[in-house]
């Protein structure tokens, strides 16, 4: 009598085929709402970074009030309009640079850039999101920088006029793409370099003319400020705070130098993160 032979395992079910994440705009829009809804539920959960967004602005805009209220006291014209302007669209750029970069340094600090880099989000949808959370950070800092403007030296944001709301956009834009500089840095060189990220935009603060003219820098480097575009925004908020008209060709200038320069740092972050995935470095951030 034979014995009967065991039965076969069941044959596996076919592997599915490897596929792109959905394309659709709904689909995008998701990932990148993803990104601003993670990085704000770390901020919900983290007084620290709460109490952060509004210290140092504050501390900055008491101590140039204070400057300011001496300097009127000796009878100096425009100082208090002038400076305490600079200072919020100052923050515009500052913090627009800044926000996107520690945004970025956050998921190296937690060990979670390569997990972002493997997930279906792409890097537009990823910097869409850190820009879109970036911008949040800014808008509520500056709205209650002016409020504390408003309330404790009699100054209003609405005394720049129609142009406050073109000089931000060319601020933050420039603040986008100095932010993206230091995050390149940090993708081709490693944690090192993350003191760029967030100390890149102080490197363009004395040529930008924000507390001066540029008129009282060197020759040369006044032919430098021509191509930042935050110098032709601080001279068009001195112009029209002294009673002149917005300088819409310098405004549009600087738009085009914000074009030139935002799609140059995108290709560098492009070309930078492509060295890391080559070189096999996203795996060794935060080690």
């Amino acid at each position: 009598m034979t014995t009967p032979r065991p039965a076969l395992p069941p044959a596996p079910p076919p592997a599915l085929p490897l596929g792109l994440p959905p394309l659709g705009l709904a689909a995008r829009r998701s990932r990148v709402l993803g990104v601003v809804l993670r990085d704000f539920a770390a901020l919900r959960r983290s007084p620290v970074r709460v109490f952060e967004i509004f210290f140092w602005p504050t501390v900055e805009l008491l101590l140039w009030g204070f400057v300011t209220l001496f300097l009127r006291t000796q009878q100096v014209p425009f100082v208090v309009t002038f400076l305490l302007g600079a200072v919020l669209l100052w923050q515009v750029l500052q913090k627009g640079s800044n926000e996107i970069s520690i945004a970025f340094l956050e998921d190296i600090w937690s060990r979670n850039l390569l997990n972002v880099q493997v997930s279906p989000l792409s890097s537009a949808e990823y910097l869409a999101g850190l820009v879109l959370f970036s911008l949040g950070k800014v808008a509520v800092a500056v709205t209650v920088m002016a409020g504390l403007a408003y309330a404790l030296y009699g100054f209003g944001v609405t005394a720049i006029g129609v142009g406050l709301v073109p000089f931000m956009g060319v601020l933050l834009v420039l603040g986008w793409s100095l932010g993206l500089v230091g995050i390149a840095a940090v993708l081709r060189f490693g944690e090192n370099a993350q003191v760029i990220a967030w100390s890149l935009v102080f490197v363009v603060q004395p040529l930008a003319g924000i507390f001066y003219p540029v008129s009282v820098l060197p020759a040369p480097l006044q032919t430098v400020s021509w191509f930042l575009p935050a110098s032709h925004v601080f001279e068009g908020m001195r112009t029209v705070l002294a009673g002149g008209a917005v300088p819409w060709d310098r405004l549009a200038w600087a738009g085009a130098l914000d074009v030139v320069y935002l799609a140059l740092t995108l290709a560098l972050y492009a070309w930078a993160l492509g060295y890391a995935r080559r070189h096999g470095k996203l795996s060794r951030f935060g080690d």
